[in-house]
């Protein structure tokens, strides 16, 4: 039979239906294609089975911001291209949040080196190595993210910084995706690319941080200070540069802040990047160790706080957060059957570790001097 293509007026729309003529084709043999409300349908046969076909064709229509199914209708086999449902980046607002995050954290980094900024408005400059690492460490996670995710094909944000006035000025970044996750292996890439991209951030700004020397400066009977306990990665750190001193640099401390972001969100449980990673790594059998995740984080806390005699506030609230993450659940990739193969498994192993090596049981205490 031969092929049928209802004409368009619109010649951006017959180039895009031609080109998803020529994907299709090789593994469906079309004979009718229609065009309705910004969907395209290809009705014909398939020449290959449809896991091939979907494995084959996810990216490449992902890419052009079309999601892919498959499904027989009337004793006909139909391949869908959706448009994904979204409207238009507005960058300004990812501009916009930058830039307050980036006063906010500048004068969060001042005070740190002893400056007065509500008495000497100027003084706040002296915050900007600390503005530049902390935006440095948290920005290069989400575009881990980010670039990953374009790499296969999916539509994601740019990210937002998100300005809070506290020690460090933010409560860190985000992007949002959009549409359909292709495969595991794309699940995969993504979750793992920010915090190893973050990580690798955190390393480096640490080493610069470390080369500082301490700040020295005195405090006024009744100062809040905070007292960090260093994760075995930042040690190792310190013991490799030769540091030592019971103060560090407020560079050094983006790091120390970059390392504890990448153990929360390497926490395998639910929508975080860790939960995300276990289930492209273990399908469906992830849903148990997210599950077990807050009971597991909440033990930990109960032991910090009973034998250890600690503060064990944050593991609480975080076995809290895990629960809520957990009864959320997991979506699941438009391919789920494809395993991931060896070198991705080994690099998730990996991750996790050097995750590990980011927890430390009582990151930080506020005291008085």
């Amino acid at each position: 039979m031969g092929l049928k293509r209802k004409p368009s007026v619109d010649p951006q729309v017959k180039q895009l239906i031609d080109w998803m003529y020529l994907q299709v084709s090789p593994f469906f043999r079309v004979y009718e294609v229609n065009y309705h409300a910004g969907s395209v349908y290809f009705y014909g046969m398939s020449r290959v089975s449809r896991k091939i076909i979907q494995e084959s064709l996810t990216v490449q229509f992902a890419s052009r911001g079309y999601n892919l199914a498959i499904e027989s209708k009337l004793g006909e086999e139909v391949i869908a291209a959706v448009p994904f449902k979204q409207g238009k980046d507005r960058v300004w607002i990812n501009a916009v949040l930058a830039i307050a995050t980036f006063f906010t954290t500048m004068f969060a980094g001042a005070s740190m080196f002893g400056a007065d900024v509500i008495a000497d408005p100027i003084s706040a400059f002296e915050g900007l190595p600390f503005t530049i690492a902390i935006m440095g460490v948290l920005g290069s996670h989400e575009m881990g993210h980010y670039l990953a995710a374009r790499r296969h094909g999916m539509q994601t944000s740019l990210p937002y910084f998100i300005p809070f006035p506290s020690i460090i000025g933010t409560m860190g970044a985000v992007i949002k995706h959009k549409g359909m996750i292709p495969d595991r292996k794309s699940l995969f890439d993504v979750a793992v690319s920010g915090p190893l991209v973050g990580l690798v951030a955190s390393v480096i700004v640490t080493i610069i941080g470390l080369m500082q020397p301490p700040l020295e400066f005195s405090q006024a009977p009744g100062t809040l200070m905070i007292d960090l306990q260093m994760p075995p990665l930042f040690a190792f750190l310190q013991w490799l540069m030769g540091s030592s001193g019971q103060t560090i640099h407020p560079v050094a401390f983006a790091g120390w802040v970059g390392m504890f972001v990448t153990l929360l969100n390497l926490l395998p449980s639910g929508q975080l990047d860790g939960g995300h990673a276990m289930r492209a790594m273990l399908g469906e059998k992830a849903k148990y160790i997210s599950s077990a995740m807050p009971v597991i984080l909440g033990l930990v806390a109960i032991y910090i706080g009973t034998v250890m005699g600690q503060n064990a506030g944050i593991w609480f609230f975080w076995a809290v957060l895990l629960f809520l993450f957990a009864t959320a659940g997991h979506p699941r990739p438009m391919e789920d059957s494809h395993e991931l193969d060896g070198k991705r498994m080994l690099l998730g192993i990996v991750t996790f570790v050097l995750g590990l090596l980011c927890f430390t049981p009582v990151p930080f205490t506020v005291v008085t001097v």
